[in-house]
């Protein structure tokens, strides 16, 4: 039932249907009782309450979304108020319909300044700068609020130059304090931080909003030293900060780790009252204390909180994904759900990070149940991070799929989607969405090249690769960085074109650092090239003389090659510097609980089930011609040792745990945190047909998909 306070009167009931009516400046009330005979009563004759009733009439209409039906109803009204015409005026806007505001705005016999403000406001909102000044000089008497109004709509549409020129037009008696707030927050949003800290400073007044704007500006624009300064300013100056300038200084320590500056905002919001009472302030202080590594003193605020709603939740449950407290979180959003607190995007996005976190593909699909129930799979923000789950759990055709549902695409979405195919090899999807990101005109940054060279580098598209590396260098929207050569490095190389690799590596515009030099090492273990190798490690031990990473690479190229006198020499030289080796592990993760596994390991409590069945896939591999590939046994040892060395590697351990764990015919997930080698590879091929199952290996390198004897790499990788 709907009732009107100012009508006391039901429009719509059980028996009997109501509807209003206007006569001669009376309002009606025609009624159907449930004889079927009309009867009429007067209910006012106040113009005043005539308006109200107006407004709430159309108020009902645009609530439920029907801004036709709230005309149909305006229509019938003789003579309508000019403030009926501004609500109507703000409804089109509001909706994108800028044709019929401006029709109707004609219409107005009488137009007040608001009615003005409004359209112009409309025109904004809708980018329409021409038509918005143009209303604007047409304006008979222009108040302060005019000029703001434009100057606020002009900052927000980027057209800073002309907005500058407006506001310094105005009578600098009527430029208030909230003109110049407008301006300062207008350059923050463009990014133009020093003009708005000049005219902070040129304020002839300041206001607790125009210490909270310029606070908020700076650490935006990544000035949270800057931001904290002028905190402190305020406070010096005798300025009460508001729970919005708590919350921006809070923001601010959060992002440098002032962690002694937090503190000292934390008593400051004691001292001015209860925050427990304030959502906002209390979220920031859990995210404060939880991007400070404190996250004892974070439970503690949200445990005092006294108002938790979702910002509250959602910030402890970032909070300990943060601090790589995953299960922790996911209890977090567990529990919010059970208590009723109706997660938001920010809430599912963190809980689909901690699953990655995890690598944890059932909670995932759980959490995007839940997503698909409250309609968010297809908003950018949380299919987004839907992409990035499913890509990292291994099934990246689910991630496509997702991708795909989403609605409205970003330059984040669609790298989110790029990047994930090109950890699996899939070079040619990764290729296609490029197209199409290009054909619906989305501009691609630095990330975008980031994923395309990662997908040319692991299918083997050296000629694509170039052309690509080609084109953004052209590009004057994006600036080649050296992230991005380390990429295309790492393209040349692979591909066997190590002199090509090397020649870049010197002709580039700034200095190679570690991660270049590591890319063409990397290449010259793959391809046994000992001249190009030999040189990039002598410059990595100039940059790092420590780097544990550029050792084993040699000393595997050294003995790939039988060369066991200079990987004695490396592992006495590493040995006597106190470099060790990382141990290969590989791991996954069955029932929320992850099993993990080292080469040779026997700590597992299925260890004897785990080593029977090994053994059994030994025959069946050696039935299928499997013959070990020696050259991946790193040590000096007898041929029967090499082999026994080679079939306990860490990954084929964690397969045998899953076909001993798992359903028959499902698919077997496994990790790895080194780069899976030549003879694992072969045999893992050749088990995929043995047990007829589909075996995802994810190395450090990129995703492999066995199946039927064949490898998703093509055996490149």
């Amino acid at each position: 039932m709907l009732l009107f306070s100012s009508l006391a009167k039901s429009i719509f009931h059980t028996n009997t249907f109501s509807c209003i009516a206007i006569r001669n400046s009376r309002i009606f009330s025609f009624t159907t009782a449930t004889n079927g005979f009309p009867s009429t009563s007067s209910i006012s004759t106040n113009p005043f309450t005539i308006i109200k009733s107006h407004k709430h009439i159309l108020f009902h209409y645009l609530n439920n979304r029907t801004l036709d039906q709230a005309r149909a109803f305006f229509d019938q009204i003789p003579s309508p108020h000019v403030s009926l015409y501004t609500i109507m005026l703000h409804a089109y806007a509001s909706n994108h319909r800028l044709h019929e505001a401006i029709h109707l705005f004609r219409q107005i016999p009488f137009k007040d300044v608001v009615s003005w403000n409004s359209m112009i406001k409309g025109c904004l909102h809708c980018g329409d700068i021409v038509t918005a000044r143009k209303l604007f000089d047409e304006m008979p008497h222009r108040t302060v609020v005019s000029w703001t109004t434009l100057v606020d709509g002009l900052l927000r549409l980027g057209v800073v130059e002309e907005a500058e020129a407006l506001f310094w037009a105005m009578d600098p008696m009527d430029r208030d304090v909230a003109a110049w707030n407008a301006m300062i927050h207008g350059y923050c949003g463009n990014g133009r931080v020093d003009d708005a800290l000049r005219l902070f400073r040129q304020m002839p007044s300041k206001d607790v909003i125009s210490w909270s704007s310029i606070i908020n500006g700076l650490d935006h624009n990544g000035e949270s030293e800057q931001a904290l300064v002028v905190f402190r300013d305020m406070v010096a100056s005798g300025v009460c900060p508001s729970s919005v300038g708590l919350v921006c200084g809070l923001s601010a320590a959060a992002k440098i780790l002032a962690f002694h500056v937090g503190i000292q905002i934390h008593c400051s919001a004691l001292k001015l009252g209860d925050w427990r009472f304030d959502e906002f302030v209390s979220a920031s202080l859990v995210t404060f204390y939880s991007c400070c590594k404190q996250m004892e003193s974070a439970c503690w605020v949200f445990c005092e909180a006294l108002c938790k709603n979702v910002v509250v939740w959602t910030a402890l449950l970032t909070g300990y994904g943060f601090n790589d407290k995953h299960l922790e979180a996911l209890e977090v959003f567990r529990e919010m759900m059970r208590i009723g607190v109706i997660p938001n995007e920010s809430s599912f996005t963190s809980a689909l990070n901690s699953c990655c976190g995890l690598e944890d593909l059932e909670r995932g699909k759980v959490i995007h149940a839940e997503v698909v129930k409250m309609g968010l799979e297809s908003g950018g923000y949380v299919g987004g991070s839907l992409v990035v789950m499913y890509s990292k759990c291994g099934y990246v055709s689910d991630a496509v799929s997702v991708f795909k549902g989403i609605n409205e695409k970003s330059v984040v979405s669609w790298n989110t989607v790029i990047v994930g195919c090109a950890q699996h090899g899939c070079g040619m999807w990764v290729l296609a969405f490029f197209n199409q990101m290009l054909r619906q005109r989305v501009d691609p940054d630095g990330i975008t090249l980031t994923g395309l060279l990662s997908a040319c580098s692991r299918s083997g598209m050296l000629q694509k690769a170039r052309c690509i590396f080609r084109y953004f260098g052209q590009e004057r929207s994006v600036t080649l960085t050296i992230e991005h050569y380390a990429s295309m490095v790492d393209v040349l190389g692979r591909c066997g074109e190590l002199e090509e690799a090397e020649a870049l590596v010197m002709s580039m515009p700034m200095k190679a650092n570690l991660m270049v030099w590591l890319a063409l090492l990397s290449a010259c273990r793959k391809h046994s090239n000992l001249d190009v190798a030999e040189r990039a490690a002598n410059r990595i031990f100039e940059m790092e003389p420590d780097c544990s990473a550029a050792y084993v690479l040699l000393s595997n190229l050294y003995a790939s090659s039988s060369r066991w006198a200079e990987v004695a020499l490396i592992r006495k030289k590493m040995k006597h510097n106190g470099i060790v080796k990382q141990p290969g592990s590989s791991w996954l993760t069955l029932k929320g609980q992850k099993h993990k596994f080292l080469s040779a390991d026997r700590s597992h409590p299925l260890t004897g089930k785990i080593y029977q069945k090994l053994e059994w896939l030994g025959v069946k591999l050696k039935e299928l011609g499997y013959v070990p590939d020696e050259q991946f046994a790193l040590h000096d040892v007898e041929t029967e040792q090499k082999e026994e060395m080679l079939s306990y590697h860490s990954e084929r351990l964690a397969i045998a745990f899953a076909l001993l764990s798992t359903v028959e015919g499902s698919t077997i997930t496994v990790m790895k945190n080194l780069r899976v080698c030549g003879d694992c590879h072969s045999a893992i091929k050749l088990m995929s047909h043995i047990v007829d199952r589909e075996i995802v290996v994810r190395d450090s390198s990129r995703f492999h998909h066995f199946k039927n004897g064949i490898c998703s790499c093509g055996d490149y990788w």
